[in-house]
């Protein structure tokens, strides 16, 4: 999704984007927390950082060609 201004990084839902869905999520300013407005993921920002890794995970070797199975 593109995301519009210059402002601070929208964060992906990981709960969503471990399904190859890409959806923005919203920050609710009183509980501090961000939420997914498709599924029923929150969490801080640190934890929404973390569960992305596991996304970086497992696209990480998607640029490499792969020609040796053996």
């Amino acid at each position: 999704m593109a995301q519009s201004g210059k402002g601070k990084l929208n964060f992906r839902c990981p709960s969503c984007f471990m399904r190859d869905l890409d959806i923005d999520m919203f920050y609710d300013k009183d509980k501090k927390e961000y939420y997914c407005i498709r599924c029923q993921y929150h969490g801080t920002e640190a934890d929404v950082l973390e569960k992305n890794e596991l996304a970086r995970f497992r696209y990480g070797r998607i640029a490499d060609r792969i020609t040796d199975f053996d």
